[in-house]
């Protein structure tokens, strides 16, 4: 048989779902591991959702989305960032930022050209460039000042064949948010070096220390920018897959070409309680946002009593604590803390190589929950400093009372 495709079948899968799928086997495991929201879709959008049904909304939209879903997403935007698109024209509804990030690097690209990725990322950024024809150039960012893009760094990265810098802010998997004065610098970049930036901002709504900032609100950036949202985290509604992407007419224009050949439409019931969402759910929404800050605060705090050093994320619902006490690379720490205490984590590398050394944890989960996964994870840790990590029966948990 002749070979199916190189650079697919050159990509692993993702570890995500990898660590994921084990846990879904076993009893009594307390899995931090899928960026999901624990919330249910509020009330008054699964209702939306309900009577959509009831009255026959079961068929093909627009290509672009419901024009009514398209002027309120870009009447939210201008009202709380000051940034404009024409709902008509550049605004394109998705499904989920998943498929926005597919057709955008699938628009920019030729064959080859390269696309700057900080690390640690989301695990699809790679192969989503290299599955449009590019090149992922990876530029790693730092634990110890809190995963700072620095544009200096960036900078020294561009090449002749560098077409696009992609970055997601507030971030998965580390929770960083950056700052305005170095997006502001990474749009002078762009400027002097003629660069598309893409920017995912899926968890602009979960910020906890800081206001977000919206990449093409700066000065300049609105012309050569791509953005990517979406309701799956704020809202909860991870399963509708509603997304949208905003950009220039000449860029939403192609991917609405592609997204016609493809996708079609995003479900015409999940836009329909995208519309509820955007219209009724802000107090829902303010509720949950408060109750992650919490989690997020008890949660960081539980991790460095038991002894691992945690960056502060500033946003979305992740932790990205450093394991490198324990002696264990990322992988041998997720796969060892599953099996004998029941916790699911995802390992740093599957983000990039300057994710080795940390793990992934989701808080987004009850507060009962994280807090016996914190007992747990203290077990498997002192495990660690005996020497018995491997079989479960590690001594008192330390630093918690246990």
């Amino acid at each position: 048989m002749k070979p199916l495709n190189r650079v697919i079948s050159a990509c692993p899968p993702s570890g995500i779902r990898r660590f994921f799928d084990i846990a879904a086997q076993m009893d009594d495991v307390i899995s931090l591991g899928v960026g999901e929201p624990d919330f249910v879709t509020p009330w008054r959008i699964r209702e939306a959702g309900i009577y959509a049904l009831e009255h026959g909304a079961t068929t093909y939209t627009s290509n672009a989305g419901l024009p009514r879903l398209r002027e309120l997403i870009c009447a939210e935007l201008a009202d709380r960032y000051r940034v404009r698109y024409d709902p008509a024209s550049e605004c394109v509804i998705t499904a989920g930022v998943s498929e926005g990030l597919d057709l955008t690097l699938r628009v920019l690209l030729g064959p080859g050209e390269e696309v700057i990725v900080p690390e640690p990322c989301y695990v699809a950024y790679r192969p989503c460039v290299s599955f449009a024809g590019g090149r992922p150039v990876s530029v790693p960012t730092r634990a110890d000042d809190g995963f700072r893009l620095h544009p200096d760094v960036i900078e020294a990265a561009v090449t002749e064949r560098t077409k696009a810098i992609l970055i997601g802010s507030p971030a998965n998997p580390t929770g960083a948010v950056q700052t305005r004065a170095d997006l502001a610098a990474l749009v002078e970049l762009a400027e002097r070096h003629d660069l598309y930036l893409v920017s995912d901002e899926i968890y602009d709504r979960l910020t906890y220390t800081e206001a977000h900032t919206c990449l093409p609100a700066l000065p300049g950036a609105w012309e050569r920018t791509v953005l990517l949202g979406g309701f799956s985290k704020a809202y909860a509604m991870t399963g509708w897959r509603v997304g949208y992407l905003c950009a220039p007419r000449p860029i939403a224009e192609l991917a609405l070409r592609m997204h016609q050949y493809t996708m079609l439409c995003a479900p015409h019931v999940s836009q329909l309680a995208a519309v509820e969402a955007l219209s009724a759910a802000g107090a829902e929404v303010a509720e949950m946002v408060s109750d992650y800050d919490r989690r997020r605060r008890i949660f960081v705090k539980g991790l460095r009593e038991i002894g691992l050093d945690c960056p502060e994320p500033g946003g979305a619902f992740y932790a990205f604590p450093s394991i490198r006490t324990s002696g264990l690379d990322s992988e041998t720490f997720a796969e060892r803390l599953l099996h004998t205490q029941r916790v699911a984590v995802v390992p740093g590398n599957v983000f990039g190589a300057p994710g080795e050394g940390h793990i992934r944890c989701s808080y987004a989960t009850a507060l009962p929950l994280l807090e016996e996964a914190l007992e747990r994870i203290s077990r498997f840790l002192d495990g660690c400093a005996t020497g018995r990590a491997g079989d479960g029966r590690g001594g008192a948990s330390r630093g918690r009372g246990g």
